[in-house]
């Protein structure tokens, strides 16, 4: 058996065994955070004519004129009708069509306005104050790139580029199971010896802001029986994430179950604190693609860095995501980190944007520091100690 793998061989491993993207087709308004599952070409340009870009008065210029006589006015959604002459001039509004003949637009805070007639000090050069036609965009042009993950802006681009609906990669189907005898469902009938079931709650959620609404098994005792009963209900899913017994304990049986049911074992264990004894596999599923199995650590706060590390970004890539994978940001510690161990560590902490501090115990059973934590401390293997003020590497949590 070889040693536990290195953080971003794991990863890299993980998302080469991602499902393959499925698009469906979705209007633009319920898209956000989905991810295009191709290019989005403009249909229109934009703007698609030339608009003034300020208040003031629509100029035809020519020769030395300095007075224009004031014929009508273009405002947004009502043009001007006709071509400008020489000498004429209309009142315009930010971002009515201009007129065509005008080539200018003259500030109405510099216009001087007599009876009928527009007048000016000093004359604003030619395009002034104007949008030209196709200067956001062009027809048929990218405007939005595969992979592309909508957000408002995005939204709002594909729809000003005249798209109703758009192609964008199906959430994939992810089931979660959490395992363990002694685990109760219902957390106000807990027995000596029981604790509630939460980590199936929290993997749920963490997934919930990616679109998923994951099928909920367990939990399901520590049996060989049990556990083929509940991968077989799970068989549907592109994705199946487990939860406990995926250790070497007597009774850590995910593994064995998922062997006998044809899974083939990609790797096992991740040299990762919290979170080392992680499982990824793959199990065949006729002609549909293979299901990917990761099998997480019991322990809640291992099981939480683990889904944060392995799960999201799977499920980003199966979504089609260019960039799936966290990323950390640089940060000054709030005070002193004691020297690493020899596994690449992730302490729960709290971070104010500059400054970043541990959230309280770093045990993987402790929860109240996990729901006080928003980000992630990254030591790694072996590091030296830090002192306070000194840069340390930082994941975000939310929004990440």
């Amino acid at each position: 058996m070889t040693g536990p793998l290195p953080l971003e061989d794991a990863q890299a491993r993980l998302l080469a065994l991602a499902p393959p993207v499925r698009a469906e087709d979705v209007a633009i308004e319920d898209s956000f955070g989905r991810v295009l599952a191709a290019d989005l070409f403009a249909a229109r340009s934009q703007p698609a004519a030339d608009l003034s870009a300020m208040d003031g008065y629509a100029l035809a210029a020519d020769g030395g004129s300095v007075q224009w006589r004031v014929v009508g006015e273009s405002r947004a959604g009502h043009p001007f009708a006709r071509t400008l002459g020489s000498g004429e001039a209309i009142r315009i509004s930010t971002g009515a069509l201009m007129p065509q003949g005008a080539d200018r637009v003259l500030l109405k805070e510099d216009a001087l306005v007599d009876d009928g007639t527009v007048r000016c000090a000093q004359m604003p050069p030619a395009g002034s104050h104007v949008r030209r036609r196709g200067f956001d965009f062009e027809q048929d042009s990218t405007v939005l790139s595969k992979g592309t993950v909508l957000g408002p802006a995005q939204i709002a681009l594909a729809l000003a580029a005249g798209h109703a609906r758009c192609a964008v990669a199906a959430v994939p189907r992810v089931a979660v199971l959490d395992s363990g005898d002694e685990l109760v469902r219902d957390p106000a009938a807990c027995g000596p010896g029981q604790v509630p079931a939460s980590n199936g709650a929290m993997l749920a959620a963490q997934l919930a802001p990616l679109g998923v609404r994951a099928i909920r098994l367990g939990p399901v005792a520590d049996t060989l029986e049990a556990l083929a009963a509940a991968l077989e209900e799970a068989e549907d899913a592109d994705i199946l994430v487990t939860s406990g017994g995926a250790s070497v304990g007597d009774h850590d049986l995910v593994r064995q179950a998922l062997a006998d049911r044809g899974a083939a074992i990609a790797f096992w264990k991740v040299a990762i604190k919290p979170g080392k004894p992680l499982l990824v596999a793959t199990r065949a599923r006729g002609d549909a693609p293979p299901q990917v199995v990761i099998g997480l650590p019991g322990n809640p706060v291992s099981s939480f860095v683990t889904a944060f590390l392995f799960v999201l970004p799977l499920v980003r890539a199966a979504m089609g995501a260019t960039a799936s994978l966290p990323r950390p940001v640089a940060m000054r510690a709030g005070e002193d980190l004691p020297a690493a161990g020899a596994r690449r560590t992730f302490l729960r902490a709290v971070h104010d944007g500059r400054v970043v501090r541990e959230a309280g115990s770093q045990d993987s059973s402790a929860l109240t520091a996990l729901a006080a934590a928003n980000c992630l401390i990254d030591r790694s293997a072996g590091a030296a100690p830090l002192r306070a003020g000194e840069e340390v590497m930082v994941f975000p949590l939310h929004g990440a």
